[in-house]
This record gives C-alpha cells, sequence and structure tokens, in this order.
C-alpha cells in the first residue's frame, strides 16, 4: 500500500513539474509562418534535401526544436537566428500549424 502511494506521489511530482505547454493556433501560425516557408516550403514539405520537411511532425517536438535553437541547445546558425524573436505562443502556434500539415511519412 505505501509503494503505492509513493508511486502516486512521485507520479503527481513529475506531472506538476513537466514543462507546461500552451496549445498553438495553427490559423495564427499560418500567418506566422511566412519566414518558415523559404526553406521548408508553404506547409513544411521542403523541396530541398538541406532541409527537413517539417510537416506533420508532432507538435511538441516543433515546439521543443524552436525552443532549443533559441536557447543554444540545438546548433544551426538560420534557425537560431530565426527562433531568436519567436515568442513561447509563437512557437506552440507554428508547431500547430506544421504539425496539422500532411507530409511525415511513416512507415511500418
Amino acid at each position: 500500500m505505501a509503494t503505492k502511494r509513493i508511486c502516486a506521489a512521485a507520479l503527481c511530482l513529475a506531472f506538476l513539474s513537466a514543462p507546461a505547454f500552451a496549445k498553438g493556433d495553427a490559423a495564427a501560425g499560418a500567418t506566422k509562418a511566412e519566414p518558415c516557408k523559404a526553406c521548408h516550403g508553404p506547409t513544411g514539405v521542403s523541396a530541398s534535401p538541406e532541409f527537413p520537411k517539417i510537416a506533420g511532425q508532432h507538435a511538441d517536438y516543433l515546439a521543443t526544436a524552436l525552443k532549443h535553437y533559441k536557447e543554444g541547445k540545438r546548433k544551426n546558425p538560420i534557425m537560431a537566428g530565426q527562433a531568436a524573436n519567436l515568442s513561447p505562443q509563437d512557437m506552440q502556434d507554428l508547431a500547430a500549424f506544421f504539425s496539422s500539415q500532411s507530409g511525415l511519412a511513416v512507415k511500418y
């Protein structure tokens, strides 16, 4: 019984200490995505192998990647410059937009 309480307490603590991600607005993200389109394409499907296809990627992954570019945890001078002035809500909106697009192919 004590083990269950400890596990429940640990789970609650982990949940409360996890970063809170606001939900993004895909429509707002579509208007904010204009600079992204030059490299990633209008919907996140890049025509060039130099730039990743981000359409259909998980929103939490995209938002975290943008945050890491902004913080310097991910090293890419182009993306660092693009992310530098993004607010947390901008990142969530962009993530919502690109995650709502078709493009990520999953093979089973």
